[in-house]
């Protein structure tokens, strides 16, 4: 398959006008886990031009229940494991990564590139300290983050909520990991691909959910 013949094929996905909008924006990935990598996976699907992959972490077996590794994965630094995943199924897409703890101390520096940030974190105080520290700088930041999402309660709760301009929210705000209500790869799935949708409509100029 060669490049044009890429091209050409999301193209006659999208149309033209669309897919230069795509090709021409750019994402933050703050997370590659179960929703980190799945959003960013989606987004390269359609064609996003560039993706900034963030994550600390490697890849452990407990992550492939529903996270988008496998076995070969395991030991893995996420970012590169993603990358690699990304590239079998975008070969034109370009993919800057760093494997870091993100802290309120480097975040704003470390997103300062990218408008859209899809917070994908695991931990409450994790997602507000990332949500704080970029709404709260002097940078023009748009954060897609997600709240409750675990079990296996149906799906139609999950939905995705405009907050304001700059901060939009998906998940059912409820179902955390509790005794027996783990985190399974439908549920966080629908959360996540509520997350990549969002991202998407930022970049084609639409602001509501």
């Amino acid at each position: 398959m060669t490049k044009n013949e890429f091209i050409n094929a999301l193209k006659e996905r999208h149309g033209a006008e669309i897919y230069e909008k795509l090709i021409n924006s750019r994402a933050a990935v703050a997370g590659l886990g179960g929703l980190g990598s799945n959003v960013a996976l989606a987004l390269a699907r359609a064609g996003v031009g560039e993706l900034f992959l963030v994550d600390f972490d490697c890849v452990d077996i407990t992550n492939l229940n529903r996270q988008q590794y496998d076995i070969s994965d395991i030991g893995k630094p996420k970012t590169i494991a993603l990358a690699q995943r990304i590239r079998a199924v975008n070969p034109i897409i370009r993919i800057k990564r760093k494997k870091i703890k993100v802290t309120e101390n480097n975040a704003a520096e470390l997103f300062c590139n990218y408008n859209i940030v899809c917070e994908c974190f695991d931990k409450a105080e994790n997602k507000a300290m990332l949500i704080n520290t970029l709404l709260t700088s002097h940078k023009d930041f748009t954060v897609v983050s997600a709240s409750g999402m675990a079990g296996y309660d149906t799906g139609n709760t999950i939905q995705s909520r405009r907050i304001n301009d700059h901060f939009y929210i998906c998940g059912d705000m409820v179902s955390g990991i509790e005794k027996g209500m783990g985190l399974m790869a439908p549920r966080v799935g629908i959360c996540a691909m509520h997350q990549a949708n969002t991202a998407l409509r930022l970049m084609l100029g639409e602001k509501d959910v």
